[in-house]
């Protein structure tokens, strides 16, 4: 049985168990990080990572990634969909997924499965680890990690049974039920695990129009099966098969700003995912570790949504009285909807081989090569249809289909110099080969892009005591071109060339053995070099759907700030952890065509200004306590800057604050626990547009994606864990 006192929270070293009695305090388990080239414990990696284990997200979680995401320092996404997809690194990342030619910033696995772009499969039961990675990883992933990694650990096969089940009920018609259960045969050389969950809730809005509560609710189900086997003493495998089926209505928009919607015509944000990935590793006498990895994914993805808000008993009453819609009708029929069906395909292979550590070259010297390949292919169906008083019904389609090759050669070298000091370097050279087609100019087809680009870094650690490192990280990441796509867009904005970024970080780490205390902070700079920048253009101010996307390489930027995380143990019971980050980001050298672009829309100056979703602060805390009896407690709470929402517009958000509470009680195998999400009623933007909407004058104004408001809810679980 597991202890009775098992949540933990230190955001940097994770724990080996929680406060487990008066009689002994807990050890500081050290956190291992597989997400960079060579697996190893975080606090021997000059960078800076956060790691969320799995007693974080059991305590600090309810769902999906979207809950904990605050925990984490200057890691900020960009909504717009049901669940976050679209995720911003120190400022760096995409903001909207209306282009279809996939171009991430920040890479985004789960169990080694490419899901970049496409993250909403991150639902959170029975994940054992997420890591992510900040800065640019031009060795470790190269195109897919400008700005850093996010990458995503379920809970591995064990050796004996073990059990977990999970029931969940909340207001706004949310429920929710989980089991995984695995088992260890072969004397232990194998194992397997199955898990499986639904959740559901009404989505936190009201449609006025058909009186309903469900039309941006959600619908989440999971299913996971990992195998283990060692087949022999120098050769192990893990396959993992995922299904996961996302149906979440979309209906989050509102003309008035609030919970209450008024769409004729709901939308959805829909995502069903299969993917799989095989791990191999073999040792090589005399040589090293030879590692495989494996991995494909096919996700089926639908996006719509009602493009007015809003339906014709409306319009006809707010324009009643306007001169401009007199008689009583001539503002109405007004109604617009858009869909997108997009069906994404990946399939990639990563083949190193780590040298024996035990035959380091002259004992100081290790090596690590190898080769990576990813082949993604996307087609995108688009479909709008209309029927306006100034334009009459009608509707229209854009057909487009995107490949992309990334194949990549990569290795390392660490050198130990003296007794306290390491030196690494990195070097990764690929190639991308990417192709777009669409049905508005199939007579002119775009031409295909290849872009050569080397990322690498250079690294230097010094050990000051025993688990105190500092270290200072000097890297080179880029990203690949990419394509607009749409009949709105001009034949010279059809395409985009690659960006790159030089980034110099330095920060210490701390995890002594037996203190109470583990911390690390770092502070970086990074420069973007042909950096590519969104633009937003309403160019049919009758008309929402004509509210289009591109991206241009028109700019320099830099980023830069500071980053500090930690936790510290207060007795036997009690533990504080938290996180800060503190951001500045600016447009540098605007070309001049884009600045006369910017000032023919009636946009703002770009130079000098800050980057889209790139919050000046972002602080966390977290307080938890542990009683002998069983009684548990946390409190978080996370503050967050304002930020400018787009790169066209003036519009930001506003500062805000969240806490979470969590009140508990575990006895042997059953834990019950209350829990409150958003405690003190806040009202916050997630999301923002700045465009004409309402008839008759469609006057530009402010439109906000509210999150979500006060939840209340009750979790028992049940726990069955090897002896």
């Amino acid at each position: 049985m597991r202890s009775p006192l098992t949540f933990c929270v230190i955001p940097v070293l994770g724990c080996s168990a929680a406060l487990a009695s008066p009689e002994s305090q807990p050890e500081l388990q050290e956190v291992i990080v597989s997400a960079t080239l060579q697996t190893a414990p975080s606090s021997e990696i000059p960078a800076s990572i956060t790691v969320l284990d799995a007693q974080t997200l059991r305590a600090a979680g309810q769902q999906h990634l979207e809950d904990v995401l605050g925990l984490i320092p200057d890691l900020n996404w960009a909504a717009g969909t049901s669940r976050p997809r679209f995720f911003q690194l120190r400022g760096i990342g995409e903001v909207e997924q209306y282009q279809g030619a996939p171009n991430p910033s920040v890479g985004f696995l789960i169990d080694d499965i490419d899901f970049s772009g496409v993250g909403m499969p991150a639902t959170l039961f029975d994940t054992r680890q997420i890591e992510v990675l900040r800065g640019p990883q031009g060795t470790t992933y190269g195109a897919n990690a400008l700005a850093g990694l996010i990458s995503v650990y379920t809970a591995d096969p064990g050796s004996a049974f073990e059990l977990h089940g999970e029931l969940t009920g909340a207001d706004y018609a949310t429920r929710a039920a989980g089991l995984s259960v695995g088992d260890g045969f072969a004397d232990g050389n194998a194992g397997w695990r199955l898990v499986a969950q639904q959740y559901r809730s009404d989505g936190f809005r009201h449609d006025a129009f058909y009186d309903m509560n469900s039309t941006n609710g959600y619908d989440e189900s999971t299913l996971r099966g990992k195998l283990r086997w060692r087949i022999s003493d120098a050769i192990d495998a893990q396959l993992t098969l995922m299904h996961v089926n996302i149906n979440n209505g979309y209906d989050a928009w509102s003309i008035s700003n609030t919970f209450t919607t008024y769409s004729n015509q709901p939308g959805r944000d829909a995502q069903l995912s299969n993917g799989f990935a095989l791990r191999l590793s073999a040792h090589i006498e005399g040589l090293g570790e030879l590692r495989s990895v494996s991995s494909a994914a096919d996700s089926n993805i639908v996006y719509s949504f009602d493009g007015d808000w809003g339906n014709d008993a409306l319009w006809s009453a707010l324009t009643a009285h306007d001169p401009g819609c007199l008689p009583l009708a001539a503002c109405v029929p007004y109604d617009y909807f858009q869909s997108d069906h997009r069906r994404r395909r990946t399939l990639a292979q990563d083949l190193r081989l780590l040298g024996d550590p035990a035959r380091a070259l002259f004992d100081r010297v290790r090596w690590l090569a190898g080769v990576y390949a990813l082949r993604l292919t996307e087609s995108d169906q688009q479909a709008f249809v209309w029927n306006a008083y100034d334009t009459g019904a009608g509707s229209s389609g854009l057909h487009s289909e995107y490949a992309a090759t990334n194949v990549a050669l990569y290795g390392s070298l660490d050198a130990d110099v003296g007794t306290h000091s390491t030196v690494s370097g990195g070097l990764r050279l690929e190639r991308r080969s990417a192709g777009y087609a669409d049905s508005a100019d199939a007579a002119t087809p775009f031409p295909q892009q290849i872009n050569d680009m080397i990322g690498g870094s250079l690294s230097w650690m010094r050990k000051l005591a025993e688990g105190e490192n500092l270290y200072t990280t000097l890297a080179r990441g880029y990203k690949g071109g990419g394509f607009n796509i749409g009949s709105g867009i001009l034949s010279e904005q059809r395409s985009f060339g690659p960006e790159s970024l030089w980034s110099i970080e330095s920060g210490v780490k701390s995890a002594r053995s037996g203190s109470p205390a583990a911390w690390d902070a770092d502070v970086f700079y990074m420069r973007r070099q042909n950096m590519q920048v969104y633009l937003s253009e309403q160019l049919q101010p009758s008309n929402p759907l004509a509210y289009v996307f591109f991206s241009q390489n028109a700019a320099q930027g830099e980023n830069y700030g500071l980053e500090a995380q930690g936790s510290y143990r207060l007795g036997e019971r009690w533990q504080v952890s938290g996180s800060a980050a503190a951001l500045r980001t600016r447009y540098l050298g605007v070309s001049s065509t884009f600045a006369q672009l910017f000032a023919a829309n009636g946009s703002p100056a770009l130079d000098g200004r800050a980057q889209p979703f790139a919050p000046g602060y972002q602080v966390a805390a977290s307080l938890e306590y542990h009683h002998p009896s069983g009684v548990f407690l946390r409190l978080d709470a996370h503050a967050l800057d304002r930020f400018y929402f787009y790169t066209s517009d003036a519009q930001t958000s506003r500062a805000y604050n969240l806490e979470n509470l969590r009140v508990g009680y575990q006895r042997h195998a059953w834990t019950a626990s209350l829990w409150v999400r958003n405690l003190l009623e806040h009202r916050y933007a997630q999301q923002g547009f700045y465009f004409g909407l309402i008839p008759p004058n469609f006057a530009p104004q402010s439109f906000l994606q509210q999150g979500d408001p006060r939840q209340v809810g009750l979790t028992v679980n049940y726990d069955v864990q090897p002896k």
